[in-house]
């Protein structure tokens, strides 16, 4: 009974603590908001009303009272690069590092603020050597990142191999997807120069890194055949279905064209309607109607486009069906005929497009890197209405 006694007994007294404690850090807060400039206040309310011009304007007036603020400098250093005006930036974080009394911590911070501001300006090289003298501090995993995108601009892709692989080990997730793309770069450069056997130990070494690679196996295709090796090649590129049949298509054009040059155009027609039955494409519907059309005739063309369009009916399919359909009316209904595929063409142009998953960015042609965000395979290669018909 006595220990139940006491407890009660604590309460108020618990109670007098906490509300003296309270007491103290209201009168702390109301003591170090009373220290603040006015013109403080009054920059934040003008960011937080998305007034940037203002905000800037505000800060500025502290900093030109109180030029030791090296926070603010960083906070107008930011507002600056955000609303590109880079130079402005850049002498902000300059002035900054050139005072003798700032902190080793806030010395750092305003180097790495520095090289993002010459990163935004594109001055690359200047970039480069900032982040460079930040591998080795606390700030190295951003500097490392920062790094990166630098030598991917630049087309540098031993020293992005380099990078990645630093990133890699510092425990920020695994790049090898990465690190294979940058070793197609390297081996596309040497495909382009006539060097096809310098391209092959490239590329296996990127398959060996990210053995899914679609286009390492696609790039290895062409090397073989750039060697005179057309059966290799053949036997290479049929890899794909198995890494990922929506990705056939980007080799469909590839494989046709081996297959007839070996006189085997039948079996390639075979394997591209197997292919098309598996995942439908336009744009593999437009690589074998051409075969069809060459191997077996206008007729079989046109009822190769017309099973299809039932089977999966798009715009895009429609144009292809009405281009078949050309080849095969009377043709006093011909002019006609072409004006409605005009028409839907005019349709069918936007919907014929790739789009980004990460950015949206929307391109005529297939990219490995997003022209837009940068990032490396966000594209799906399927068009656009074909993305919203399977969705």
């Amino acid at each position: 009974m006595e220990f139940e006694i006491w407890w009660l007994l604590s309460i108020p007294l618990f109670f007098g603590l906490g509300w003296i404690a309270a007491r103290i850090d209201i009168k702390q807060l109301l003591s170090e908001s009373r220290s603040l400039p006015k013109g403080y206040f009054k920059g934040l309310n003008f960011l937080l009303n998305e007034q940037p011009d203002k905000a800037i304007d505000a800060f500025i007036e502290i900093v030109r009272l109180d030029p030791e603020t090296a926070d603010l400098h960083f906070a107008l250093g930011n507002l600056f690069r955000r609303r590109g005006e880079t130079e402005r930036a850049i002498r902000m974080h300059q002035n900054l590092l050139l005072r003798p009394d700032l902190p080793p911590e806030q010395r750092m911070q305003a180097s790495y603020e520095l090289g993002q501001d010459f990163l935004k300006a594109g001055l690359l090289d200047r970039a480069e050597e900032v982040f460079r003298e930040l591998t080795e501090t606390p700030y190295s995993v951003q500097a490392r990142r920062a790094l990166l995108e630098i030598f991917q601009r630049e087309k540098e892709w031993k020293q992005a191999i380099d990078a990645a692989r630093a990133l890699q080990n510092s425990g920020t997730g695994n790049r090898n997807k990465q690190i294979a793309q940058f070793y197609c770069e390297l081996a596309e450069d040497e495909l382009v120069n006539t060097h096809p056997e310098k391209a092959l130990p490239l590329l296996d070494t990127a398959l060996s890194i990210d053995r899914m690679s679609v286009r390492a196996t696609i790039l290895t295709g062409d090397a073989l055949m750039a060697l005179g090796k057309p059966e290799e090649a053949l036997s290479t590129w049929r890899r794909v279905e198995k890494q990922s049949m929506p990705h056939t298509v980007l080799v469909a054009q590839r494989l046709m064209e081996g297959y007839q040059a070996a006189g085997r155009a039948p079996e390639g027609i075979s394997l591209l309607k197997s292919y098309l039955a598996e995942t439908a494409s336009i744009d593999l519907l437009e690589i074998l109607f051409k075969a069809v059309l060459k191997q077996e005739g206008a007729e079989a063309a046109n009822r190769l486009v017309h099973d299809e369009l039932r089977r999966t009916p798009t715009l895009l399919g429609l144009d292809k069906l009405l281009e078949a359909q050309l080849l095969v009316v009377p043709p006093e209904i011909r002019e006609d005929l072409s004006f409605v595929r005009t028409l839907v063409q005019r349709y069918a142009f936007r919907l014929s497009r790739y789009q980004c998953n990460h950015c949206g960015f929307e391109a005529r042609h297939y990219y490995w890197q997003c022209p837009g965000c940068h990032q490396w395979e966000t594209y799906p290669p399927r068009r656009i209405e074909e993305m919203k018909l399977s969705s």
